[in-house]
This record gives structure tokens, C-alpha cells and sequence, in this order.
């Protein structure tokens, strides 16, 4: 299984591990972490218009492409289209901006990278601060199928609903925040928005089935999501634990394990990136927690 692809529609596949690069600027800490996922054997880069270090990225993969260690074809690259880009006549515009940055000829997958968008200002515009639902609008309206939905999903939030929709119109998953992103508490910081870790890495059951398997809890909750063939984003800026997380494809979850995290799902309860500190964002027309969010509201008050 190690780092198998799993298929899109069209016959192409996706490594099922990738590593992610969200809130990775600073230019030497990324270098070093990717240049271990890279020597580690990850061949899949998720990367972002919005998250400002295609150019970082595109230095290394050159230096690796020009010393003959890696081959284009050999790499699957991920980038995403910026909200203040979901326009028909900038898609092309912002997908050569990403381009150029990573000196690449091509991407590999290009993502919409939210469900709701805002108007063209210029090219480093910032913000002005049901996923079913829209998945399914797309698919019928659609002239080529859509290959792949990137959502947050980990065992606290398994998306089995939406997971068995992506089953039935062949759209495959991938997740974000595996681990629970626990990292993100400087964002939710500058936004002066509370956060509080969802605790996933010290879960009991997630602790109690590494401790049997000799393995870490995060390559049990990684482990897991694989099972579930959904294609998993480990994100790290240390290097020994990138090496870590991909390390995953010589153990087994029992069947007893594997219902013992089944178990561990909260539903929708369980999201943790709904957005709502941005200012406004709740007010959009397709911002697509709404009625998530206040069926919880309901349910407190």
C-alpha cells in the first residue's frame, strides 16, 4: 500500500499521503521540512495561491528536478485557486501566477479553494475582514466531473455522509487537519478569535492503539483516514516528525481498533473550521455552515 495512488474518473491517481504546507512562510523552515518529505518518499505537495510560498516551493522542487533526484512525472503537485479569483476570466490569470512561482508547466490539481468567493481587486487582494449541497450542483452542472474535494475530516469528524456521496458520484476525498491542525492557534490569534486544540493527539482510544502498535498517535489517526481510502495531508514543520507521519504503511488496524475510533465521530459537532471569524463571512450567499451553525444554536439555546 505504500503511498498508493487512489484514481480519479479519468484513469489518473493521487498519492494517498501528501504533504501539506498551510501557515508554512517562513522560507528556511519550510526548505528544511520539505527537503525531509521529499527524502522521506512523500511525492505529493499541497500547496496554495493564498498560503504565499509557491515560490519557496518551486526553488526546492528545481533544485531536486535539476540534481536529477526527482522527475516531474514523478511528483503530483496541488495549488488552489484564491477566493478573490472565482471568476471565469481569472481562473486561467491565477493558475499561471501559481505556475510561474513553482516553475512548473502544470499542475496536477487545481482546487477551488473555498466554497464562497469575493470580488477581483488586485493579485494579493485580501479578504474583507451545506458542502453537499454545492458538491452535488457542481457535479449536474458540470461539463467534466469534478476529480477531488479537499475537506477538514479526522476521526473526531468523519464526514461519512459526504463521504458516501463522493462514493457515489466519483469525486475523491482528501483531508485536511488529520490531526486537528493544532498549529492554527496563531491565526485564530490574530483574528482575536478564541481556539482551543481539539486534542486529538492525546484522545485515550488514539493513545491506547498506538501504544499497542509501538506507534505514534498521529500515525494512527493518519492510518485510519487511509482506510477509509481518503487521501490524507500530514503537515509538519519538524522534520523528524514529517518522516513519522508517513510512516504508516507497515502496521494494521484491527477491526476492533478500527470500530473503537469509528466510535470516536462527533458528527457535525466534531467541525472545527467553520470560518466565522472573518468579518462578514457568515453573511455570504454561499458561505455553507449556516444552518449548521445555528441548528447548534438551537440546540443551546
Amino acid at each position: 500500500m505504500a503511498n498508493s495512488k487512489i484514481k480519479f474518473l479519468n484513469g489518473n491517481g493521487i498519492p494517498s499521503i501528501g504533504y501539506g504546507t498551510w501557515l508554512m512562510q517562513d522560507p528556511e523552515v519550510l526548505e528544511t521540512a520539505l527537503e525531509a518529505a521529499l527524502e522521506t518518499g512523500y511525492r505529493h505537495i499541497d500547496t496554495a495561491f493564498f498560503y504565499g510560498n509557491e515560490t519557496v516551493i518551486g526553488n526546492v522542487l528545481k533544485r531536486w528536478f535539476d540534481k536529477g533526484k526527482l522527475t516531474r512525472e514523478e511528483l503530483f503537485v496541488t495549488t488552489k485557486l484564491p477566493m478573490h479569483g472565482m471568476n471565469p476570466l481569472k481562473v486561467l490569470h491565477f493558475l499561471q501566477l501559481s505556475l510561474n512561482k513553482l516553475q512548473l508547466s502544470y499542475a496536477d490539481l487545481y482546487l477551488i479553494h473555498m466554497p464562497y468567493g469575493f470580488n477581483y481587486i488586485d493579485d494579493d487582494a485580501t479578504l474583507p475582514f451545506k458542502d453537499e449541497e454545492q458538491l452535488q450542483r457542481i457535479v449536474d452542472a458540470a461539463k467534466i466531473p469534478p476529480a477531488n474535494l479537499q475537506v477538514e475530516m479526522n476521526v473526531y469528524f468523519q464526514q461519512r455522509e459526504l463521504r458516501a456521496l463522493c462514493k457515489k458520484l466519483g469525486v475523491t476525498l482528501t483531508a485536511y487537519a488529520p490531526l486537528g491542525s493544532p498549529g492554527r492557534a496563531a491565526l485564530h490569534s490574530a483574528f482575536q478569535a478564541p481556539f482551543a486544540d481539539v486534542g486529538l493527539l492525546v484522545d485515550p482510544v488514539v493513545k491506547g492503539i498506538a501504544l499497542k502498535q509501538n506507534k505514534t498517535p498521529a500515525q494512527i489517526l493518519v492510518r485510519y483516514l487511509l482506510d477509509q481510502n481518503v487521501v490524507v495531508l500530514c503537515k509538519s514543520d519538524n522534520p523528524e516528525r514529517v518522516k513519522e507521519n508517513f510512516n504508516v504503511f507497515d502496521f494494521e488496524l484491527s477491526p476492533e481498533d478500527a470500530t473503537r475510533l469509528d466510535q470516536l465521530d462527533k458528527g457535525a459537532q466534531g467541525r472545527s473550521f467553520v470560518w466565522t471569524f472573518l468579518p462578514g463571512i457568515t453573511e455570504h450567499p454561499e458561505f455553507p455552515f449556516n444552518a449548521e451553525i445555528s441548528g447548534e444554536s438551537e440546540k443551546t439555546s
